[in-house]
């Protein structure tokens, strides 16, 4: 045998990927989804016991969604139909149920459907799948990586009971590589590879908690190597090429990564707010879409306390548009480090969503008569314009009701009391003083 893909005679599913043919076969050899699926847990004893009710596997890629629906297939005494959300469709689903209907009939046996990618449906066609779930025609067993919450039907998730997968940490990615090189059934114990631990890590590090992956990686490694040889970093690098964040900038992923990073910079945290900004650069994501949130927050979140930091905001932005990646990440680096130092005040965005509060609590507010244009013939004949202090005339500032008279006692700035705007606010009080 010169490499890998010489398999002995024999070997059952040969050409599979490493992936399929280490797939567990049963619950006890499901790794890093204890919590889940552990011993003793829900999951657990319904599969145990072949009650399982309908269900939703949520999760990231690689975490064990489609390994815990194998399972299930293997030891339930149901019958198990599985279709792909990306190639079936309402006819497919009709058949299902016309099967699970005979099934029921005439075995008296029920049928485990599983929909892998469920997101992918559109409502009408989860719309169909709902009366079947609830009179039990078919227990379901829906797999998604995108957040339920958002991309399945409300009445067909209040019907499903929701198991969160994790990612499979490195101790758990870790043991799956480690079985993949010793099982000499499935795996690549037969070649008999050598390799240290931090190769290993490395792939677990690569892989970013998806166990496809890291055996994909594995077994492209290997096959480099002849049999009893060392699987090394190099050869890991070759397969790997430069490594790529998990980051899908459509996915529910992505919004996590960006809530991260705003929620970094408030927080004044410059080291992780530039680990998350790098997280998205390496994504691929646009100068524009990281910007647009770095001057939000220099707004929302820095506000007055520090009026420069929106200027530093913008500049940056515009500055990274000019130049593009990869050096447009240097001034986004030091506006996203400016933000992060900078004092913190949210008295504009509190300000702006209590006045929009009560705006939209009516349709229309007066607007007092002196405030009213005055510009135009005949406006005086109406009263409009009169009894205005013209604030200039008074050496820039003058006591005068503003506000419409059913909100004339309305607070809406409430100042913080940091950075620039504690000045300002005590500007602001003095003259509030003088009414």
């Amino acid at each position: 045998m010169d490499s890998l893909f010489d398999a002995p005679k024999g070997q059952q599913n040969r050409f599979a990927p490493l992936a399929d043919r280490m797939r567990p076969a049963d619950l006890s050899e499901i790794c890093g989804q204890e919590a889940a699926v552990g011993k003793g847990t829900f999951l657990y004893q319904m599969i145990e016991r072949d009650t399982l009710p309908s269900l939703l596997l949520f999760g990231p890629p690689g975490c064990g969604k489609t390994t815990i629906a194998s399972v299930v297939a293997q030891m339930t005494k149901s019958r198990f139909i599985k279709i792909n959300a990306t190639a079936g469709g309402i006819k497919e689903v009709r058949d299902v149920v016309e099967k699970a209907k005979e099934e029921m009939a005439y075995y008296g046996r029920r049928t485990i459907v599983f929909i892998d990618e469920i997101h992918r449906f559109n409502k009408g066609q989860q719309d169909v799948l709902l009366p079947y779930v609830e009179d039990g025609t078919f227990v379901l067993i829906g797999a998604t990586t995108e957040n339920p919450y958002f991309e399945i039907n409300g009445p067909l998730l209040s019907r499903l009971r929701l198991i969160r997968l994790m990612p499979l940490d490195e101790e758990a990615l870790l043991g799956i590589l480690r079985r993949a090189l010793a099982d000499e059934e499935k795996g690549l114990g037969t070649y008999h590879y050598q390799t240290s631990e931090a190769v290993l890590r490395m792939i677990g590090s690569f892989a970013g908690g998806d166990a496809r992956m890291a055996l994909n990686l594995l077994e492209q490694t290997a096959a480099m190597v002849p049999p009893g040889g060392t699987l090394t970093e190099e050869a890991l690098r070759q397969v790997a090429g430069e490594h790529l964040s998990l980051y899908d900038k459509d996915g529910d992923y992505h919004y996590d990564i960006v809530s991260a990073f705003i929620k970094s910079m408030r927080g004044s945290d410059p080291d992780a707010a530039l680990h998350y900004m790098a997280r998205m650069i390496e994504g691929g994501e646009k100068p524009s879409f990281i910007s647009r949130r770095i001057m939000i927050c220099a707004a929302e979140d820095v506000g007055l306390a520090d009026p420069q930091a929106l200027q530093v905001a913008v500049a940056a932005a515009q500055a990274a548009e000019m130049v593009g990646f990869p050096e447009g990440r240097i001034p986004l680096a030091e506006a996203v480090v400016y933000i992060c130092l900078a004092p913190k005040s949210n008295s504009a965005i509190n300000g702006i969503d209590g006045a929009c509060a009560d705006v939209r609590r009516k349709n229309s507010w007066s607007i007092p008569q002196y405030l009213k244009d005055a510009h135009y013939s005949g406006a005086a004949k109406l009263g409009q314009g009169i009894g205005y202090k013209y604030p200039h005339d008074y050496g820039g500032w003058v006591a005068q009701q503003y506000l419409p008279d059913e909100l004339k006692d309305a607070v809406y700035y409430r100042p913080i009391q940091n950075g620039r705007e504690k000045e300002l606010s005590r500007q602001w009080k003095e003259r509030r003083n003088q009414t």
